[in-house]
């Protein structure tokens, strides 16, 4: 029995990780959360650097109508690449402008989108709810470890109280392996300072190209799963070193919500050095490391995911750019703009990068 998942990345993580119902592909849920958990941080985290002063908008997240940013124009002779920046966490009540994108794919040949990742899930009887009680006790620490046993002493503490403030008093929640707790109190907080995951890009640029009839091209990196219900449970006995990327998780919680609505302001006025001025501790690229550096990633040959995904969006860009006078393309612009992104790495292949 083949059960198939096709994963939009980009879309799954502004959308990180919520499935509306347990019966849709139970075999995957654990794949795609991985998977994602794996791609939050292709490239590397910038350097720290002091936040502006963001006092005045600690408490004000931008509600309304909002412009957005710019387009990054990438060239090399007449040829362009026209790249517009995504951002999640946004304004939960923002409504974006997009007129000047949607203008840009109507005069385009080509939209790209970020790489897709196809996974295969092969082995046994895995359809419907049998894999499921597999699926959710692998969220779990081994050995039905509870969080307190598995999390230093000095950090429990301040756990507690972040998830009094943002989760109540969700018990079943200190089952979870510390990845999967710190994602889930990122969730609650997000939604607690009126910010959301969900795509606001996303949706308008395939109605553009739709309405346009213009091609939407997407890369695909495919992934095979073999014998799925073994999988899941190595990895429920495989240990994580994901103590970092919990402890980055309440550090940021403690001292970053305020950078994250000013980088959602940033993005809703399209003030693009605002947005590049206001870095943060990327727990991101911890907690993927945690996923990737696993025993059980590399033995499914999961453990280059970024690379390979970063790659294959590389050669398509360069395709597009070979073969159209206007190309259109959208990407977390953590991921335009940290040292190693892919404008470094466009600029690297020798194209000009022209910045909004």
């Amino acid at each position: 029995m083949l059960r198939r998942a096709r994963l939009s990345i980009p879309q799954y993580l502004a959308d990180r990780p919520r499935f509306k119902s347990l019966k849709w592909s139970c075999p995957v849920i654990l794949a795609r959360t991985l998977v994602a958990i794996a791609l939050l941080a292709a490239v590397p985290a910038r350097a720290e650097s002091p936040a502006p002063d963001i006092a005045t908008l600690t408490a004000i997240v931008v509600s309304g109508e909002q412009p957005g940013p710019g387009m990054w124009k990438v060239s090399r002779g007449e040829n362009v690449l026209w790249i517009l920046g995504s951002l999640t966490p946004l304004p939960k009540k923002m409504t974006w402008l997009s007129k000047e994108v949607e203008e840009t794919i109507a005069q385009s040949q080509q939209v790209l989108l970020p790489t897709d990742v196809d996974l295969e899930v092969k082995g046994g009887a895995i359809g419907g709810l049998f894999l499921l009680p597999a699926l959710l006790s692998a969220r779990n620490n081994p050995d039905k470890q509870r969080l307190v046993d598995v999390i230093p002493a000095d950090l429990y503490p301040r756990w507690l109280e972040l998830k009094q403030k943002y989760l109540g008093r969700d018990d079943s929640i200190e089952k979870r392996r510390p990845l999967f707790a710190a994602f889930e109190l990122y969730q609650a907080a997000l939604k607690r300072a009126g910010l959301s995951d969900d795509s606001v890009v996303d949706p308008v640029v395939k109605r553009a190209a739709r309405k346009n009839q213009v091609e939407m091209t997407q890369p695909r990196l495919e992934l095979k799963v073999e014998k799925a219900r073994a999988a899941v449970k190595q990895f429920a006995r495989t240990p994580l070193d994901d103590i970092g990327c919990f402890r980055m998780t309440i550090e940021r919680l403690e001292g970053d919500l305020a950078v994250m609505q000013a980088r959602a302001n940033a993005w809703a006025f399209g003030d693009i050095e605002a947005l590049t001025g206001l870095t943060y501790t990327d727990q991101f690229k911890t907690c993927r490391d945690a996923i990737l550096g696993s025993s059980i990633a590399e033995e499914k040959g999961v453990d280059d995911i970024p690379a390979r995904v970063s790659a294959l969006w590389l050669d398509a860009a360069e395709a597009a750019l070979s073969r159209n006078a206007v190309t259109f393309a959208t990407m977390p612009v953590g991921r335009l703009l940290d040292a190693g992104g892919y404008l470094d790495q466009l600029r690297a292949r020798g194209y000009t990068i022209e910045a909004p």
